[in-house]
């Protein structure tokens, strides 16, 4: 374990680092904010249930963030951004593990109950793999790991990818019918898997947070079709076509083509031109 492990906000040399304090600070948000909202009795009727749902779509979100954490470094030239891949993994799991323990309390702490339930409905077998996958890579995160494992470490650690669409999947089971929310995450992960090929590592970065958020909006468009054509029989069409009514809401997939595109505005060429913008 190495000082970066013990103090988050320090970089290996044990110099402040503000890039890492504002991350860290980012991750611990949504905690605070919980146990606040838990503590002033602001959560709901269910405390427990509520904040089992909140823990679980909050690891989803940290699970996305830190793969994005490659694509941007990779587009972006922001090196120093690899460095809180780590943070963001036991990030991603303390919020897992607390999605876990709040559901044992939904279940009044009776563990006998909690495997049965686990046992008998896939949606809970799908979040507990998820689960125990992810409790795998944080114990293996750590430098003496690292070298320990050597080049098993990384096919391990590539395991992200799988757990990650297994936590989707989980939240689109768990949401059953009204799936915007984990469409909109789908999307995202089909667009953060997509800046990892190869061939678009060498295209223009403009080009392929492009083509990343094209395809982003296209798969969460698709996904929430096909769930709702699969589970309810609705004319999968119907439902597309409800992507282009922007009467009430702006529908999963733009936001999510819109979250993978906004990368581009910090590029250099185009934050020189937002700059001049503003300026003029």
């Amino acid at each position: 374990m190495t000082i970066d492990d013990l103090t988050p906000w320090k970089d290996r040399a044990g110099r402040f680092s503000a890039i890492r304090a504002a991350a860290f600070a980012a991750l611990a948000a949504p905690a605070l904010w919980l146990i606040a909202l838990l503590a002033l009795g602001w959560i709901g009727p269910e405390p427990e249930k509520a904040a089992t749902h909140f823990t679980g779509e909050w690891t989803l979100y940290i699970l996305l963030a830190g793969l994005a954490v490659s694509p941007l470094r990779a587009h972006l030239g922001y090196g120093r951004l690899i460095g809180l891949r780590r943070m963001i993994g036991l990030f991603a799991f303390g919020f897992v593990a607390a999605h876990f323990g709040l559901y044992v309390l939904y279940m009044n702490g009776n563990v006998l109950k909690v495997a049965t339930e686990i046992v008998s409905r896939v949606y809970l077998i799908v979040g507990f793999v998820a689960l125990l996958g992810l409790a795998a890579l944080a114990a293996t995160s750590f430098d003496r790991a690292i070298r320990r494992m050597g080049g098993n470490w990384r096919r391990l650690h590539a395991l992200v990818y799988p757990l990650t669409a297994l936590g989707v999947l989980h939240y689109f089971m768990q949401s059953k019918l009204d799936v915007s929310q984990p469409a909109l995450l789908a999307g995202i992960f089909c667009g953060l898997v997509l800046l990892r090929l190869r061939a678009l590592r060498a295209a223009p970065p403009a080009l392929a947070l492009l083509l990343a958020a094209a395809l982003a909006g296209v798969s969460a468009a698709g996904l929430e079709a096909a769930w709702h054509a699969g589970m309810t029989g609705a004319p999968w069409r119907r439902i597309l076509l409800a992507n282009l009514d922007f009467s009430f809401e702006i529908r999963p997939p733009w936001i999510a083509a819109a979250i993978m595109a906004a990368p581009i505005l910090l590029l250099p060429r185009y934050r020189q031109m937002l700059r001049s913008a503003t300026q003029s």
